[in-house]
C-alpha cells in the first residue's frame, strides 16, 4: 500500500496533455540580454523608431509637438536605464572602459545643455512677465528690452546646438562587434544618442529660429533682404507659437493700438508663457532621465 501511494504522487507530473519537457528555453531568452528577442531591446527600438517618425512631422512644429518629442525621449532613456541595470549589460560594458568613458562625456554634455537651457528659460519667463506689464502700460521702451532679451536667448540656443555637434563622433570598439549581444547593445546605445541629438536639436533650433524669424519679418519690411531659402528654413524649424505670438510686428506701436488690440497682444503673451512653462516642465523630466542614464553608465565601471 505504501508503494502504491508513493507512485500516485508522481502521476500529476506525467499528465498526458502536458509536454514532457517544460518550455523553459524561451523563458530564459526573455530575461537574457544576448538574445535579440529581449523585450527591453525590442521596446527601446520601437521607441526610437517612433521618435524618428515624430521628427518628420515638420508641418506641425508646435509646442505640443515639441513636448511630445521630449516626453518620448524621456521614455527612451528610462528604457535604456532598465537595460543598463541588467547584470549581462554591466558585464559586457565593464570590458569596454574606454567606450563607456566617451559615453559618459557625451551624456555629461547633454546634461549640461539641458541645465543651461533651463536657466535660459527661467530668464525668458522673467522677461515675458516684464513684457506683459509693459504691454498693459504701453511702455515700448520696456518691450524693446524684451526683444533684445529674446535675441540674446536665440544666440544662446544656437551656441548650445554647436556644443552638441561633436557628440557620438567615435567608432564602436571592434571587440563589441564580435558578439551578437554586444553588437546589439552598442547599436541600441548609439540609437539613443542619435535620438537625443535629434530631439535636443529640434528643441534648441525650435526656439532660436522662431525668435530669429519673428525678428526678420520686421527687418525685411525695413529694407533688409534675406535669401528666400534661408528664411524658409528658419520658419520651418521654428516653433509656431514663438513665431506667431509676441513677434516684432505685434509689439511695436502699442501707443497707436486700440485697447482691444492691446488686450489681444496681452492674451497672446499669456498663451506664449503657458507654452514656455509646458516645455520647461517636460525638459526638467528629460534632464533627470539623462542624469539617471549617466549614473547607470557610471555604475558599470564602479560596481
Amino acid at each position: 500500500m505504501v508503494g502504491v501511494f508513493r507512485r500516485s504522487l508522481s502521476f500529476p507530473n506525467k499528465h498526458p496533455n502536458r509536454p514532457s519537457k517544460p518550455p523553459i528555453s524561451h523563458h530564459i531568452r526573455s530575461i537574457s540580454l544576448p538574445c535579440r528577442s529581449h523585450p527591453l531591446i525590442s521596446q527601446i527600438k520601437c521607441e526610437v523608431n517612433d521618435l524618428k517618425s515624430w521628427s518628420t512631422k515638420s508641418e506641425n512644429r508646435t509646442s505640443t509637438w515639441l513636448c511630445d518629442g521630449l516626453s518620448r525621449l524621456k521614455d527612451v532613456h528610462d528604457s535604456l536605464v532598465d537595460i543598463l541595470q541588467l547584470p549581462q549589460t554591466q558585464d559586457s560594458l565593464r570590458n569596454q572602459n574606454e567606450w563607456v568613458e566617451k559615453l559618459l562625456e557625451d551624456f555629461l554634455r547633454f546634461v549640461d545643455v539641458y541645465g543651461i537651457f533651463q536657466t535660459s528659460v527661467l530668464a525668458l519667463k522673467e522677461e515675458q512677465f516684464a513684457a506683459q506689464v509693459a504691454i498693459r502700460k504701453k511702455d515700448e521702451s520696456k518691450l524693446a528690452l524684451y526683444l533684445k532679451a529674446r535675441k540674446r536667448i536665440a544666440k544662446e540656443m544656437a551656441k548650445l546646438v554647436s556644443a552638441i555637434r561633436c557628440i557620438g563622433q567615435y567608432p564602436v570598439p571592434r571587440s563589441m562587434l564580435t558578439s551578437i549581444a554586444d553588437t546589439e547593445l552598442a547599436g541600441v546605445v548609439g540609437d539613443v544618442v542619435e535620438a537625443t541629438m535629434l530631439v535636443t536639436t529640434a528643441l534648441l533650433n525650435g526656439i532660436s529660429e522662431a525668435f530669429v524669424a519673428s525678428r526678420t519679418r520686421k527687418s525685411s519690411w525695413m529694407g533688409l533682404r534675406l535669401k528666400k531659402k534661408a528664411k524658409k528654413a528658419k520658419i520651418e524649424e521654428g516653433i509656431q507659437e514663438f513665431q506667431e505670438v509676441g513677434n516684432v510686428e505685434s509689439l511695436c506701436g502699442l501707443k497707436k493700438k486700440s485697447e482691444e488690440e492691446v488686450r489681444v497682444v496681452s492674451k497672446n503673451m499669456r498663451e506664449l508663457e503657458g507654452c514656455v512653462c509646458n516645455i520647461e516642465s517636460v525638459c526638467e523630466k528629460v534632464f533627470r532621465s539623462l542624469i539617471n542614464t549617466r549614473v547607470s553608465l557610471l555604475n558599470t565601471l564602479t560596481q
